[in-house]
């Protein structure tokens, strides 16, 4: 098959496609043709290997462990493992594999989830990473409520994009932000208001916020508790921000060593990948009260240029690799003869 390999940690330049060995699944995993994967900064790390920390944490000391890149997929079942009971050959699925910048990736059963028919697989593959770590966020974490004024910051990225539409589908008056280039498309997703960060700064508004979503990792818990209501709670997303070594670690660990001594909760988390989640998603994804914003695609060949951009800041929603093309708009699987391969 042809995949994207990189052999050792770097930008995005370090990745070339190259022609290797189809992946075998174990016992308790799928083998997906993937159609599309999703383009998100874990995908980025893991390229980069930075923050450093994440070498020591079992992804490879000196170069990944791992030579093919990718974590979202969306595609079709072609081989299943001796215990697996959810999913036959042809079942289209999404969620999160391993290697999945290739035209085929092995997944853990638990980590999949039928693809909803309405939904297109370049919108699938752009779903599960991001779409469950910010349902994670303002549901398991953040125990959203009806009628609550939720900011959402780095509002137009991955994460972003989802937790601005998940917020709105759970009752939320949504504040995003983001970059003038981008306001327009949060506005579009549903926010009730936008402040463009190159214009505006958040905390001048005099407005607090019962839920914050912090995706960006720029701002100082000084700065964030000075809008956050008396009573309510902050999640940091990711490790953004802080230095190569550690990353956003430091904040999280100063908000979770303060959190208990005053009256507003300093959470961070790390998504738990499951389908129990990822079904979830899709439930709000069939009904169409969530709209995975797909940016940019790009054909498996331009994989690092997809990464260039998520790095230079430039991508809005969510990038997506797109392994066979079905169409513009077509949610459907491709014939065979229509493949890209």
């Amino acid at each position: 098959m042809r995949a994207n390999v990189q052999h050792t940690y770097g930008s995005a330049q370090v990745l070339s496609v190259q022609t290797v060995d189809r992946p075998t699944v174990d016992s308790d995993q799928v083998l997906v043709e993937v159609h599309a994967a999703g383009v998100d900064r874990g995908v980025w790390h893991l390229m980069t290997g930075r923050p450093y920390l994440i070498r020591l944490l079992g992804f490879g000391l000196t170069k990944p462990k791992n030579p093919i890149p990718g974590l979202d997929l969306a595609g079709v079942v072609v081989a299943v493992g001796s215990d697996v009971t959810r999913f036959t050959v042809g079942d289209e699925v999404f969620g999160i594999g391993t290697g999945t910048f290739a035209e085929y990736a092995v997944a853990d059963e638990k980590k999949l989830s039928r693809k909803p028919a309405n939904v297109s697989f370049e919108q699938a593959g752009a779903a599960a990473v991001s779409g469950i770590t910010a349902l994670q966020a303002l549901t398991d974490v953040g125990k959203i409520e009806s009628g609550q004024h939720v900011l959402v910051l780095g509002a137009s990225g991955g994460v972003g994009s989802y937790a601005v539409q998940l917020a709105k589908a759970l009752g939320g008056k949504v504040t995003g932000v983001a970059s003038t280039k981008k306001v327009d498309m949060v506005g579009s997703i549903g926010a009730d208001h936008v402040i463009d960060y190159t214009k505006d700064d958040f905390v001048d508004g005099g407005q607090t916020f019962d839920l914050i979503i912090d995706t960006g990792g720029r701002n100082s818990l000084s700065r964030l508790r000075s809008v956050l209501s008396p009573k309510g709670t902050l999640v940091i997303v990711g490790a953004e921000g802080g230095n190569r070594f550690t990353g956003g670690i430091s904040r999280q660990l100063r908000a979770m060593m303060l959190s208990p001594f005053i009256g507003q909760r300093l959470t961070s988390f790390i998504s738990t990948e499951h389908h129990s989640s990822i079904d979830r998603l899709a439930a709000l994804l069939e009904s169409g009260a969530v709209t995975p914003a797909v940016g940019e695609s790009f054909s498996l060949d331009r994989a690092a240029e997809a990464l260039h951009q998520l790095e230079a800041g430039v991508s809005a929603g969510k990038s997506v690799v797109v392994v066979r093309s079905h169409g513009a708009g077509s949610p459907g699987r491709a014939s065979d003869g229509g493949a890209e391969r």
